[in-house]
């Protein structure tokens, strides 16, 4: 089993941690939705069409993701809090073995 930490935005950049069970294969939405994840809407059910999905990936795991594709980077154009350089969509973001223990920090906001 794999584990997924979900930090919320928090006030002062204190957030909550949330931790979440997940399988390989699984995107980090997926994860989220399943576990009812406040923070994530997904719209579009991962269909990279929404960006309601958007996460700040925590700096010890940015290097260890596939990069984003093209239609990644179009759609982080289009978050509603501003895309920072860890931004990513947790529709995105295939769990594996090795990400066991991936943190991520929600936005403010989806909308």
């Amino acid at each position: 089993m794999i584990t997924v930490r979900f930090v919320s935005a928090g006030i002062d950049g204190e957030g909550t941690v949330q931790s979440v069970p997940a399988k390989a294969g699984q995107s980090v939405m997926q994860a989220a939705v399943a576990a009812g994840v406040q923070g994530i809407a997904a719209d579009c059910g991962g269909m990279l069409t929404c960006a309601t999905c958007h996460v700040f990936v925590d700096a010890a795991w940015r290097d260890r993701l596939v990069p984003p594709d093209a239609d990644e980077q179009s759609m982080l154009d289009f978050t509603a809090t501003p895309r920072e350089a860890n931004s990513r969509l947790s529709c995105q973001l295939v769990l594996t073995e090795a990400l066991d223990g991936l943190t991520v920090k929600l936005p403010a906001s989806q909308y």
